[in-house]
């Protein structure tokens, strides 16, 4: 489908900070831990995942390549 919105992901954010530190983005995972809730939703928490130096498509690519944990919402 073209033109179509990407649906909203929801994922811990200690499985984030885990990944980002896998990756050795340990600044990016400082500013997880400090400022996002224990359960992000991207479409919800889009403006603080912007804030810290993630968006929605960076984290979508991090899912289809498996390696977050989250979970795709309808």
């Amino acid at each position: 489908m073209t033109g179509a919105t990407l649906a909203a992901v929801k994922l811990d954010r200690q499985e984030l900070v885990r990944v980002l530190r896998t990756e050795g983005d340990n600044d990016t995972a400082d500013r997880v831990e400090a400022q996002l809730p224990d359960r992000i939703d991207t479409e919800r928490d889009a403006d603080a995942l912007a804030g810290v130096g993630l968006d929605r498509t960076q984290l979508m690519a991090k899912l289809a390549g498996g390696a977050l944990g989250g979970t795709i919402a309808p």
